[in-house]
């Protein structure tokens, strides 16, 4: 079967999401994951938009050795230079040139000529093919630009050396008839377009961002564009796991394979919740909480009798255990290790024994323990791993007729005991307004949302938090039994992370007061 190949642009797209916001070791933790997983691209980042941007792309090019390491520059010299200083460390670096193509865009954004347009791609794709051979430009808002004028732009750039050429629908305004006729006409009207692959990124403005990627294959488009989840900007992008597991649910129709580890998806599209603070809505396809789970009846009766009556993927597929092993606190840590590698963790022996006795901790609060549980504490315990302050205690003292009031106490760096008391409108506030005193940090909450991980009144809540902090945004999430205590670790995962970002800051300026 001929192959699809899936390129990930989770970590430069997807961070664009309003909200968003990863740092360095995040990025390559998912970019390691992603190669797991199996993707054949990962644009890492846009180099040129920041030295924090430009740090993470290379990184990722160093330790990431599989998959091609794309960076993104607009078509301007010193951005082109800037992409291959950061992935020129890659086993297998690309640069993914793009311009406004529209006319849109050119009157009222870039106010150049068609002509001006077309020689600017030319020669930047030329001076990038100086680089490397590995080459992609993509002629912005693509699906609204004239055809003709598409057809220069995309013979003119493969002449100069482009070996993929993407066709974006940057503002998610096409509708997949009218996109697959378009890929068509690239196909008969492109006359050297066999020396190319063709690539889309369509977005989800009008939610049809999987449809149009779906009719542009088969139309003949050979590289999807797509992110975990299908975060990104406005409304996100085509999301990588609905792609390929159509693919491969309908491999009548499409007689296409991809190199995606299947059984991973589940595993990343966690991973990525996790890191970017984006819950996944649980009527998701593929990766939502109810994704397959039966309610009615008559669905039910046909599940117990055939899976395949309502279900035309098997969990299991995606890397969602089938099984129903039920944890408990009599359950063993032989038990515990076996379920945590169906759901795809493989921790080390030290991380083991800490989230076993986490486990142990929970497991004599509720009755069952579940895999969403499981997931839950897992990532609790991860978020724990480089904190400058801990959370130690935590008292809350609140009612209708009473003044909230909180105290707590923090471990702080080289192991020193902070404890203070706060009162607060809310028992949250109060705690909140206690480690602000302790911290010292000047930021402001920006959002502040809490859900529950399973049924029942023993669930655990997991809390998740914006605050902002000299106009950037950092995202924290907690979990716990007790919805106080999942606020306040919520809060200080947010403040570690905006304590990690301001140290690594001073550094590179002292580094460059230095020089």
């Amino acid at each position: 079967m001929d192959k699809v190949i899936i390129f990930d642009t989770t970590l430069r797209d997807g961070e664009q999401a309003a909200g968003g916001r990863l740092n360095t070791q995040e990025k390559l933790e998912i970019a390691r994951q992603l190669a797991k997983l199996g993707v054949d691209v990962i644009e890492a980042g846009f180099p040129i938009s920041s030295p924090g941007d430009f740090e993470a792309v290379s990184l990722v090019a160093k330790e990431v050795r599989e998959p091609v390491i794309c960076a993104l520059a607009r078509a301007k010299a010193e951005d082109i230079d800037r992409a291959w200083e950061s992935v020129q460390g890659a086993a297998n670096p690309r640069i993914h040139v793009f311009l406004s193509a529209s006319d849109v865009h050119l009157l009222y954004q870039l106010k150049k000529s068609r002509k001006e347009i077309l020689e600017t791609s030319r020669d930047t794709v030329a001076r990038a093919k100086k680089y490397t051979s590995d080459i992609e430009f993509s002629p912005m808002d693509a699906s609204r630009t004239d055809p003709e004028y598409l057809y220069q732009i995309l013979e003119a750039v493969i002449d100069a050396g482009a070996t993929t050429v993407n066709i974006p629908d940057t503002v998610g305004y096409a509708i997949p008839g009218e996109f697959g006729k378009l890929i068509k006409g690239i196909f008969n009207k492109v006359p050297n377009i066999h020396r190319a692959v063709v690539s889309v990124h369509c977005h989800n403005d009008l939610g049809l961002a999987v449809a149009n990627s779906l009719e542009s294959i088969r139309q003949g488009a050979r590289q999807m564009e797509c992110t975990i989840n299908g975060i990104g900007e406005r409304a996100g992008n085509a999301s990588l796991e609905e792609i390929v597991m159509a693919i491969k649910t309908r491999s009548d129709l499409f007689d296409l394979t991809t190199n995606i580890n299947t059984t991973q998806i589940y595993k990343t599209s966690r991973l990525v919740s996790e890191l970017t603070g984006f819950p996944v809505q649980p009527n998701k396809a593929i990766v939502g909480a109810n994704a397959f789970r039966h309610q009615s009846g008559i669905h039910q009766d046909g599940i117990i009798k055939k899976s395949i009556t309502y279900e035309i993927m098997d969990p299991r597929s995606i890397g969602i255990p089938a099984s129903s092993l039920v944890l408990g606190k009599l359950s063993g840590r032989h038990a515990f290790k076996e379920r945590l590698a169906e759901l795809g963790y493989n921790l080390s022996e030290e991380n083991l024994n800490r989230a076993f006795a986490v486990f142990k901790e929970l497991a004599d609060k509720k009755k069952d323990v579940s895999d969403k549980d499981i997931e839950s504490l897992v990532a609790e315990e991860q978020r724990t791993v480089s904190e400058t302050y801990h959370l130690d205690r935590l008292q809350v003292t609140c009612g209708d007729r009473g003044i909230p009031t909180a105290a707590v106490k923090l471990v702080g760096p080289a192991g020193q005991i902070l404890a203070d008391a706060a009162l607060g409108t809310g028992p949250v506030d109060a705690v909140y307004k206690a480690i602000n005193r302790l911290v010292g940090v000047p930021n402001m909450l920006t959002e502040f949302t809490v859900n529950s991980v399973t049924e029942g009144i023993d669930a655990i809540g997991e809390v998740l938090i914006r605050i902002e902090s000299d106009g950037i945004t950092y995202t924290g999430r907690g979990a716990d039994t007790d919805v106080i205590v999942a606020s306040a670790k919520a809060y200080m995962n947010a403040l570690n992370r905006l304590l990690a970002a301001k140290k690594t800051n001073g550094a590179k300026a002292r580094l460059a007061e230095g020089l």
